[in-house]
């Protein structure tokens, strides 16, 4: 009896100190994300003064904007594929081409461009910077000048970026996903930065839910707020995630996520560190933690930029279980790609990267879904053993909750005061209830595909997963093959 009772004594020692700890821990992130908001008000303030229709007539007349080619990886998508690429050779933009990769399609992808296009092989005179699988063969198009189709063996997303970032003829490449809308004028809002003297060396734009929008040609006509839970709930995470997250990282200069469906950056800097990583499930982060490197290794002062206003929109996982191969992917390779990075770690050498960005992805994005869930459980077994009052434990939640809802509720406010993308009011309801339920069940639910995802990750688990897809419109639902022999083109958000 003695002895249970010390027992339970050194458990009750050990649980105080661990749960400060972890309160401490979440205090200080979440004190973070409120700095990242508070810097991007003035950020997204000077953005929404360039953003006007006046600015933009001025921008497109203009001809310092550079030629840039865009990368559209395919796989498997002979229902839309034409509409997709119709979308961006009609973009906004003075000059630029598209680039379109299919990646060994096994329905009638590539008889759908031949047939749509009118396409004609070419010889293989392209230069080969970045190896690739095999290329089958080269096409042009009689009806538009401007796109190159490339038919390759299947290699996944990542080899393909390759191979189209081999054949671009441009200086700047854009990288999207086939089934990504990207609003008519946002490849002139990107390249915005190009005419404030800035040496830039990739931009990112926001991307949107385009869950029960109505989309007509590629384009979203009318934005529209999912009324589902898990759409509705991923709508105001992305605007989070978007407005003041990587918005607050301009500020910092520690920006290492460029979203893979809409990214732009510069060629020869890709064909410096060899472009998209064929090995990595998160090639968008990974491609951006390396180049980030490989800048400041050269001492070459670029940067690397986000850009609240061009928009593209995607499609988000509507069902838990893609929801949960998407998020416990993301994990998996964020996971990979800050193990294999560690030397940026408190490494002065690497700035404010190395410094600050780099530490708190590793250990506030990283690491946080293990702290979280012992924070959980410290909770329950220290209110189970009175090793913590009541009022200790609703601080937890408080902080584990409230801040996350405040900062979800300040990325509404900032989309309806700058972009007022969502024009009925009933949509502005929506995004204030979907922020207040993100907490309650959404939130522990991503928890646990996150700790997944370093399970797989310890068991050398690599493949991607079936990704599901509704389509847009009234499109029939789609697959996105993604085993690991046969990897699919969805991109990271």
């Amino acid at each position: 009896m003695i002895e249970a009772l010390d027992l339970r004594e050194i458990i009750v020692d050990g649980i105080r100190p661990a749960y400060v700890i972890i309160l401490v821990f979440f205090v200080f992130l979440n004190s973070f994300y409120a700095l990242l908001l508070i810097m991007s008000i003035p950020e997204l303030w000077a953005h929404s003064q360039l953003a006007d229709d006046d600015q933009l007539r001025r921008v497109l007349a203009s001809a310092a904007l550079p030629p840039l080619s865009i990368l559209v990886p395919a796989f498997n998508e002979e229902v839309s594929i034409a509409d997709s690429v119709k979308s961006f050779l009609t973009l906004e933009y003075p000059r630029h081409e598209v680039v379109l990769v299919n990646d060994g399609s096994k329905d009638g992808t590539m008889n759908a461009l031949i047939t749509e296009y009118d396409l004609y092989q070419i010889p293989p005179a392209l230069p080969v910077a970045v190896p690739t699988r095999p290329v089958i063969a080269y096409y042009r198009s009689r009806r538009f000048s401007k796109l190159l189709v490339i038919d390759k063996e299947n290699g996944g997303k990542a080899d393909s970026l390759n191979a189209a970032l081999n054949a671009a003829r441009y200086p700047y490449v854009l990288a999207v996903d086939a089934d990504t809308l990207i609003e008519k004028d946002a490849l002139i809002r990107l390249a915005r930065p190009f005419l404030l003297g800035q040496s830039v060396a990739a931009v990112g734009g926001s991307i949107r839910v385009a869950n029960s929008c109505r989309v007509d040609l590629g384009r979203v006509i009318d934005a529209r707020v999912d009324r589902r839970w898990l759409p509705g709930i991923q709508t105001v995470e992305y605007l989070r995630a978007f407005l003041f997250g990587r918005l607050g990282w301009n500020r910092l200069g520690g920006n290492l996520i460029i979203s893979g469906a809409f990214g732009l950056f510069r060629r020869d800097y890709m064909l410096a560190i060899k472009g998209y990583d064929t090995a990595s499930i998160t090639e968008d982060m990974e491609l951006v933690v390396r180049m980030q490197r490989y800048l400041r290794e050269h001492a070459i002062r670029a940067t690397v930029l986000f850009i609240p206003d061009p928009v593209a929109w995607t499609e988000v996982p509507a069902s838990p279980a893609v929801l949960g191969r998407q998020r416990e992917r993301w994990q998996r390779g964020l996971i990979a790609t800050m193990i294999r990075h560690r030397r940026l770690l408190f490494n002065p050498k690497y700035g404010t990267i190395g410094m600050v960005a780099y530490p708190f992805y590793f250990f506030g994005e990283m690491l946080a879904p293990v702290i979280e869930l012992f924070g959980y459980m410290l909770t329950i077994l220290g209110l189970f053993l009175g090793a913590i009052n009541t009022a200790f434990a609703v601080l937890f939640l408080l902080v584990a909750v409230g801040f996350g809802l405040l900062l979800s509720v300040w990325g509404i406010v900032l989309e309806e005061f700058a972009f007022h993308r969502y024009s009925r009011p009933s949509d502005l309801a929506w995004l204030l209830w979907f922020a207040i339920a993100e907490s309650f069940g959404y939130r522990q639910m991503t928890l646990w595909f996150r700790l997944k995802g370093f399970w797989n990750y310890a068991r050398g688990e690599h493949s991607w997963g079936a990704m599901q897809r509704e389509g847009f419109g009234t499109a029939a639902p789609t697959t996105a093959a993604a085993s690991a022999g046969e990897k699919g083109t969805v991109g990271r958000s």
